[in-house]
């Protein structure tokens, strides 16, 4: 064991990735950098969050400017990134931070655990490589490497509690910090999902899945169920002098606090019916257009179809919403889904 943390973070002071929120080996980092970075980078890849990380710091250099910010910012320049309601608790942590903790992030996992949007794995990453804490976080690349280096042929999710455990007890007590980011470098660079480096990996020699020959296929995972469809309106209300109507959706729930086209809800049907016709924002003559707009949730498909009518302020009800022109919603935090439902009706009319 002290040799596979020796090894470890030997190569890691050798071969660490250099990235915008990371101190040099042996040193601590700003722990506002750190949980801003994990935050970002859940379920995104670190090419992508590079550049957002430097737009949130240039416009938002300590956790208190982002406490004081306001959500539509913070939403409009996570836009891009997905997964919105990381940017909601991202604002609402740095609130309590600000707030409650004076400015400082706790330094335990039992702290930050009790923050906004900071779950067992974000807790783990921050008090070790922040705070130098002997915290064991666990992320994909992480699993993978300590798949392949017990030969750990539990598919996932069912073997992650076997894989904390195992890294919980390689974590070193002087250093965690950089093990673990020495860990998820091997897996971002070596120890990779296709095609791993085995002949120059640091831990070649102690590789159970390399020695087997299954390090390729592990972790196994299940099979995952078909993703369902959803169904739903886009209902494009254009005035006489261009400008089209947008509205923001609730707090809560899938993309909460962003601005859409006006819509229906979803339903997994196999078409829109008159019942989500009739969700329209106002009473018109809907015209549809060819076509649907396709994008895929985490957990389910959806089709779109966009009706497109034009608002006579004569003829109908002032509907509620901001109108805006099309070179203006770029002022407006509007997640991919509505910019493609945007592009298709450009498209068509």
């Amino acid at each position: 064991m002290k040799t596979l943390r020796r090894t470890m973070l030997d190569w890691y002071d050798r071969h660490h990735r250099t990235l915008p929120w990371r101190s040099e080996p042996g040193d601590l980092p700003n722990p506002y950098h750190v949980w801003l970075s994990e935050i970002m980078l859940q379920q995104t890849t670190v090419i992508t969050v590079g550049p957002y990380f430097a737009a949130f710091l240039a416009r938002w250099p300590t956790v208190i400017d982002l406490a004081n910010a306001e959500l539509d910012d913070v939403l409009h320049a996570w836009q891009g990134l997905g997964y919105y309601a990381r940017a909601r608790n991202l604002h609402k942590c740095a609130k309590v931070v600000a707030t409650d903790y004076d400015g400082r992030f706790p330094d335990t996992e039992d702290g930050l655990l009790k923050l906004p949007g900071i779950g067992p794995y974000t807790a783990a990453a921050v008090s070790a490589i922040a705070f130098n804490r002997p915290s064991s976080p666990v992320d994909g690349n992480i699993e993978r490497v300590i798949s392949r280096l017990f030969a750990l042929e539990t598919p996932l999710p069912d073997v992650k509690p076997e894989i904390k455990e195992k890294t919980a007890t390689l974590t070193p007590p002087d250093r965690p910090g950089d093990y673990a980011q020495a860990l998820m470098d091997l897996g971002a660079t070596i120890c990779t999902p296709r095609n791993p480096a085995c002949a120059i990996c640091p831990w070649q020699a102690f590789c159970e899945g390399r020695k087997t020959g299954i390090a390729p296929d592990l972790p196994k995972k299940r099979k995952k169920p078909a993703k369902p469809t959803r169904v739903g309106y886009a209902f494009w209300v254009q005035r006489d002098d261009g400008k089209i109507l947008i509205r923001r959706r609730p707090e809560t729930g899938l993309l909460g606090g962003l601005y859409e086209v006006p819509g229906s809800v979803w339903r997994a049907i196999k078409a829109p019916d008159a019942i989500m016709r009739d969700e329209a924002p106002l009473k018109a003559d809907w015209r549809e257009l060819g076509g649907t707009v396709g994008h895929t949730f985490t957990h389910f498909h959806l089709d779109i179809t966009v009706l497109v009518t034009r608002f006579n302020a004569n003829t109908a009800a002032e509907p509620d919403g901001v109108w805006t022109s099309i070179d203006g919603l770029a002022d407006f935090a509007l997640p991919t889904v509505m910019k493609k439902v945007v592009r298709h009706a450009l498209k068509h009319l």
